[in-house]
């Protein structure tokens, strides 16, 4: 058992997790806490759904996936939560945005059926949907990220958007297999400061350890500052092997960059 180190602790704040939680993204947050467990920090989640009010600071904010509908139902509100939003992530909060919760924390997205849906704008970047008839970005995904340290990252993807990166955004990722951000330009996801924006389902996390890391190391910074506080190195061979599994499976029948062509 491990002993909590000197009152260490996170703040998480998980968004809408009672409607953005499609494809298993629940995950993440047992990732995260369960990581923070075995590294004696504690991990005080706040649950925010439709109605509720954000705390006055996180250290990590989490946002899953949904279909157009769901994103129907918060994208107003969310959007009205921006100013906040916004300023924790000008002050170094972690952030990860996945599938729809990506979308929306850009600037818009357009639905489908031509709904224009607001965007926080924690990413510049806007998600276009192009309607029936179109191939939706399906598949394993492997991918090199953008952060030193995180290496490649694996995942599934299951999007009809397709998202397109503004001159102030940088990808999270490269894609070696799979779609990403809209097949054609070989992107995935989006960073801006500690935030990761990404389509990657699976749940993401409990398959990319360093991704999981680089989140809690970046929660820590933004709590205790630069040097106050260390994640503890820890072997993870489970989470590991998942890793190397899912990047085999994704090379063996993933779609190769050089493959995607519309």
């Amino acid at each position: 058992m491990t002993v909590a180190r000197a009152g260490l602790a996170i703040r998480v704040v998980s968004l809408y997790p009672d409607v953005m939680g499609v494809y298993a993204d629940r995950g993440n947050m047992i990732a995260l806490v369960a990581r923070c467990l075995r590294s004696g920090i504690g991990c005080q989640v706040t649950a925010i759904g439709i109605g509720d009010r954000l705390p006055a600071e996180a250290d990590l904010v989490l946002i899953g996936g949904g279909q157009d509908r769901e994103q129907r139902r918060i994208a107003g509100e969310l959007a009205g939560r921006g100013a906040l939003l916004r300023e924790w992530a000008e002050q170094g909060a972690a952030m990860l945005a996945v599938c729809g919760g990506f979308q929306l924390f850009g600037r818009s997205y357009r639905t489908a059926a031509g709904d224009e849906l607001p965007g926080v704008g924690i990413f510049d970047a806007v998600t276009v949907a192009p309607g029936p008839g179109w191939q939706r970005c399906i598949g394993d995904v492997l991918a090199r990220a953008e952060i030193e340290g995180v290496g490649e990252v694996v995942g599934f993807e299951n999007h009809g958007g397709r998202t397109y990166l503004g001159p102030r955004a940088r990808p999270f990722a490269q894609v070696l297999y799979g779609y990403g951000n809209n097949g054609d330009d070989g992107a995935e996801g989006a960073l801006a400061g500690a935030a990761i924006g990404t389509y990657l389902h699976g749940s993401v996390l409990p398959k990319n350890p360093a991704l999981t890391d680089h989140l809690l190391r970046a929660a820590l910074r933004h709590r205790y500052g630069d040097g106050g506080a260390e994640l503890l190195a820890l072997d993870d061979p489970y989470a590991e092997r998942a890793h190397r599994a899912a990047a085999a499976v994704a090379r063996q029948r993933g779609r190769a960059r050089a493959a995607v062509r519309w």
